[in-house]
């Protein structure tokens, strides 16, 4: 690989305007440079949709004008700060609320009329797209929200889940003139000297930034190039306030336990992680985040994590290796859906280091089969503590231990430790009791969410920072499937590797919560050990085995699975459980 050289000083740089087909004609101290696209790489190119033209530019452009010292400043996530900043720009502040207010009130008010007029749907999807274009016009910050919701079909009507899909590659992109002489001034070198070939247009384009194939020189590796998006640091960093101040008004207005602003801190964190970096406020900290990830997960079967040039990225630009694929979304493969659930019990319940930005967009089918993660902004950490209490949370939902269930909330932080447990056992019976009642492979968020509400009200439940990205992150993979498949439940494909972890993980936590559940009043539950062990055997990936489902499994197979199971060295505990009960007689 070749490294670059430090940057040399700033030379005039002036770009032509670029059209698609030509070459990229660059001014370089009264030289002109041209280099070669090729109809390889030409024919890759996506643009914008069509008749677009970048209007967070052209309507939020007021925003970027920060001095270099303000500009420093929000190098980190930092609400004090950031008010300190529009503390003085008080106009700035109120003009933004002025345009959020008035366009989206402007289209509440039409759907509003849209109901009273008795056409809400004929205007349906015209609506749709209106949305979409406001949210454009706003920002990052308000389309990733958008790209929160757009994977869930399950809760989004069609006409808006096609729009807010646009938001995940397809935002109109900002000028290629900007895009190149970035490129140039980051990396200190003209874009000849720098690729062989790029594309004259984006191949997509995102809330934080947007992409180029090329192919590197000397090497001809190809390549996409990731160049940020002009203004996303002031834009985030005002509209995060703002909606962190609407946030303590809706808790304080609607009496609610959970506090929505740490919620949104958690978020806002990871946003600005992806977006500025929250050290180094660069795109170096997102290649590192894709190194670690390659190194913890690129070695599962049919993951696939691409290579980060690290010693090539700087704060504004990233570059790593080109992946040739489709959405997973478009290709309806529920094996690689697995393989998406495999990898996120490893992401979240192993090692703790999880993707907290998965929507649809960021994960495709290779053109081998398979699954392709990209973009490594948003990025989570789940502590070990938390990820045992997470395990255990499950297995005793799955076997309706409710009164475990309970304490298992207050290790999550989700209860107080004031609360009544026993009440809280009563209620959380009558909650998840029919949701449950369907079994384990049938339990969907929705089933454990739909009737929670009054009973979190009730007791004075809390929604801790850091849950809301652990959840958001396996309901993303759970609305992709459902897009295909209505009844897929990813709780139930999880469980499996769950019931796997705890039977043979030598955690002595882990260890303790197996030998309760298979004790009840000091009797052993060999019900429970067998549920466990069927499940365990579901935890397969391979494309066969996902293709014809083990429902109904043959139960001497189940017998002499457990059997071989606990001759093996993972099995020693069980194994040793097993003989004293057979002691005992």
């Amino acid at each position: 690989m070749l490294l670059l050289p430090a940057a040399p000083p700033a030379l005039p740089l002036s770009a032509s305007k670029l059209s698609k087909g030509k070459p990229y004609a660059i001014q370089l101290n009264g030289f002109n440079r041209k280099v070669p696209l090729p109809v390889r790489l030409r024919r890759t190119v996506v643009c914008g949709i069509s008749g677009d033209v970048d209007t967070f530019t052209q309507y939020s452009g007021y925003l970027f004008n920060l001095s270099s010292s303000e500009a420093d400043s929000l190098a980190e996530y930092d609400v004090s700060r950031i008010g300190a900043i529009y503390r003085n720009r008080p106009l700035v502040l109120i003009r933004r609320l002025f345009q959020i207010a008035t366009t989206l009130g402007k289209w509440l008010g039409l759907r509003y009329i849209d109901g009273l007029m008795e056409r809400s749907d004929q205007m349906f999807e015209v609506r749709a797209a209106e949305l979409r274009k406001i949210l454009v016009e706003l920002g990052p910050a308000y389309i990733k929200i958008a790209q929160a919701i757009s994977s869930r079909p399950d809760l989004i009507p069609p006409s808006y889940l096609d729009q807010l899909s646009l938001l995940q590659d397809r935002i109109t992109p900002f000028s290629n003139e900007v895009a190149f002489n970035t490129i140039e001034q980051e990396l200190g070198l003209p874009i000849d000297k720098l690729f062989s070939e790029i594309s004259p247009e984006p191949v997509a384009a995102a809330s934080l930034g947007q992409v180029y194939q090329a192919r590197l020189c000397p090497s001809g590796q190809v390549v996409a190039v990731k160049v940020q998006r002009p203004g996303v640091q002031a834009a985030i960093s005002l509209d995060i306030l703002i909606l962190r101040f609407l946030a303590g008004l809706v808790r304080r207005a609607g009496k609610l336990n959970t506090d929505l602003q740490a919620v949104l801190d958690e978020w806002a964190s990871s946003l600005f992680r992806y977006a500025l970096d929250l050290f180094e406020m660069d795109y170096r900290k997102e290649a590192k985040n894709g190194i670690k990830f390659r190194q913890l997960y690129g070695g599962i079967k049919d993951v696939f994590v691409p290579e980060m040039y690290l010693e090539r990225t700087t704060r504004r630009v990233l570059i790593m290796e080109w992946v040739e694929g489709q959405k997973l979304t478009e290709v309806k493969d529920l094996y690689l859906i697995e393989v998406g659930v495999y990898s996120s019990f490893n992401q979240l319940l192993e090692y703790g280091f999880y993707h907290a930005d998965p929507h649809p967009g960021n994960l495709l089918r290779t053109n081998d089969g398979k699954l392709a993660y990209l973009d490594f902004g948003m990025m989570g950490e789940f502590e070990p503590e938390l990820r045992d209490g997470f395990i255990e949370a499950c297995l005793h939902l799955v076997n309706r231990d409710y009164d475990a269930l309970a304490k298992d909330f207050v290790t999550l932080g989700l209860l107080p430790p004031t609360a009544d447990k026993d009440a809280v056992t009563d209620a959380l019976t009558g909650v998840f009791q029919m949701a449950v009642a369907k079994g384990v492979r049938n339990i969907s968020f929705g089933d454990l969410l739909g009737n929670l509400g009054s009973t979190m009200y009730k007791f004075k439940f809390q929604i801790p920072s850091y849950f809301s990205l652990v959840i958001r992150s396996l309901a993303v993979l759970e609305g992709i499937a459902i897009g295909f498949n209505r009844d897929y439940k990813v709780l139930g494909s999880t469980y499996p590797w769950i019931a796997r972890k705890v039977l043979t993980d030598s955690s002595p936590k882990l260890k303790s919560s197996l030998q309760a559940l298979l004790y009840k009043e000091g009797v052993f539950r060999i019900d429970r050990l067998e549920s466990l062990l069927s499940e365990s055997l579901r935890a397969r990936t391979e494309r066969a085995l996902v293709t014809k489902q083990m429902e109904g499994t043959d139960s001497r197979l189940v017998v002499k699975q457990i059997l071989s199971f606990t001759l093996t060295e993972k099995g020693t505990f069980v194994r040793e459980m097993l003989l004293e009960e057979f002691a005992k007689n």
